[in-house]
Formats: C-alpha cells, structure tokens, sequence
C-alpha cells in the first residue's frame, strides 16, 4: 500500500476528517466501481460543492491517475493501474463501510445511508449497559481492582468476584473484558453482559497486562481445506480463503484463540460435521489446542 508521507515526526500530513473522506473515495471507487460526489455528500453531511473539492484534491495530491470520469457511469471509475494510498485495498474495508451504514440505518430510519443492491446481517445485540462498561474501562486505565456481581454458566446464580482488568475484547459476537480473577487465581475471561448492576473501584491492582502469558503470547493457526472433500473441492477452499499452497496463516494472541476458533467453525471436531459443511481444518491443531479454552 502507498503512503501518504509524514512532513514531519508525529504529525500526520492529512487532517482526520479529510482522511476518512479520501478513504471513502478509495473504497467506494474500488469495490463498487463507481464514485459519485453524492457518496461524499450522504456520508459526511457536505455540500456538493465540497465533495467536488475532495475529489480533485485526492486526485491532484494523493491518487493521481488513479481515477478516470466516466460520462456514461456519470461519476468516477478506477483505472486497471489504481493503487491504492488511503486503504489496503482489500474486501474488509469495504464490509466495514456496510457495517457503519448498516448501524446508522438501524438508528436513525430516516437517514438514507444505505447502497442499493448491498445488505449486512449483524449479529443479535448483547446486553451491554454503559453502567458496565466505563468503570471497567476506568480500571483497565488506572490498573485499579473492581469488585463485580458475575453469573457464568457453571455458576448461573450472581455471586461477587474481585478483578484486575486490562483489556475489553469484542470477538464479533459478544463483549468481555480480560481480567486477574482473585478468587481462581489466574487470567479469565469475564462476559461483561453477565455483569450484575454497577461495578465499583476498590484499591489498586498488583496484576497487569504484562502478566497475562496467554495475552502476550502470539500464536500461529494454519487453516487448510478438508482433506476429506475432492481435489477440486479443496482447489475452491483455497481459492476462497485466498491460501498459499493449501495453508492460510492467521497469528492471533493466545487469549483468543478459541473465539478465533469458533467464528472459523473449526471448535469441534471436524468428523462430527460432513466436509462439505466443515470446509477447512487446522493444521497445527496440537500447537493451538493448549490455548482453546472458552469462557464460562
């Protein structure tokens, strides 16, 4: 990916406004082959006007050469040489684009954000309150302890649990926060919507990120086809998951590698589901499984 150079030491050449602007240019042109200045004016709020303006602007300082108008598109369409200096170019950015419309629409249901012809399916939200969610912020801050009314499925009825948080995680499905637990001794993972009313600060904490092995600790899943499907079938998998002669490399941190895991649907035993559903397996499985532990 080009960059945009720094003028100086810690100072970013481009104001933030103007550099989510520039990125929406690039996505929009990319992955949906066509850039008009209402995209600008429907995402940021701004006068036609001014999203002319940013447009030629990208075009004269940034992107030069890297879009073309196209009369019969009315509106902009990148050139087979378009690289890229706000993105990386790849398909994550433009899903998080839909994930950001998607979450203003279901807000606001006047609010014309959405593209035609594009839909995202969201997950069912969790029962985060931000009565829950600040004081732990607060404590991973200021490495204080927290005394919480937790409930788990081993122990479903509320009981009060002392932690020294570090780290709040979302795993795409759900909110917890990485935290010492003082009565098991050890690093857990607490959900934070089974957090009973308001957690309170008590004194300091003695345990830290930099105790947490299985958080510092980086950890390599190899993701491969089902050798049980057909050649051609494992040649559509590797396609699919864009893998280097039949591997895929994902490096996570010890600490989620089981949700890793179970959004990859690869937590169970691959014998338990046909391989057509199955898809792909882990290579490495007996390096990761020390680490595929789940939360209460």
């Amino acid at each position: 990916m080009a960059r945009v150079s720094r003028k100086s030491a810690g100072a970013w050449p481009v104001r933030w406004d103007l550099l989510l602007r520039y990125r929406l240019i690039e996505v929009m042109a990319l992955w949906e082959g066509r850039l008009t200045t209402n995209h600008l004016m429907r995402a940021f709020g701004i006068g036609r006007q001014q999203a002319s303006k940013d447009i030629n602007t990208y075009l004269a300082d940034y992107g030069p050469g890297n879009l073309e108008y196209d009369r019969f598109l009315k509106g902009y369409r990148p050139v087979d040489t378009f690289k890229p200096v706000f993105t990386q170019g790849v398909a994550d950015e433009y899903l998080q684009m839909m994930h950001a419309r998607e979450d203003l629409a279901c807000s606001f249901e006047s609010l014309t954000v959405r593209e035609l012809n594009t839909e995202v399916l969201l997950p069912p939200a969790r029962d985060l309150r931000p009565a829950v969610l600040r004081p732990v912020l607060q404590a991973c801050r200021e490495g204080k302890r927290v005394e919480i009314e937790y409930a788990s499925l081993a122990n479903p009825e509320p009981e009060f649990r002392v932690i020294q948080p570090h780290t709040v995680v979302h795993t795409g499905y759900r909110w917890h926060v990485r935290a010492w637990c003082e009565k098991n001794g050890d690093f857990r993972d607490f959900v934070l919507s089974r957090i009973s009313d308001r957690p309170e600060l008590v004194l300091p904490g003695d345990r830290g990120v930099e105790d947490d092995e299985a958080w510092r600790t980086r950890v390599v899943v190899l993701l491969g086809p089902d050798p049980r499907l057909s050649p051609p079938q494992q040649a559509l998998i590797e396609r699919d998951y864009g893998m280097e002669h039949g591997e895929l490399r994902l490096e996570t941190r010890g600490a989620l590698v089981s949700y890793l895991l179970q959004q990859l649907r690869v937590d169970t035993p691959a014998e338990h589901r046909s391989p057509e559903a199955q898809q792909v397996v882990v290579l490495n499985l007996d390096e990761v499984k020390r680490w595929a532990v789940m939360p209460g």
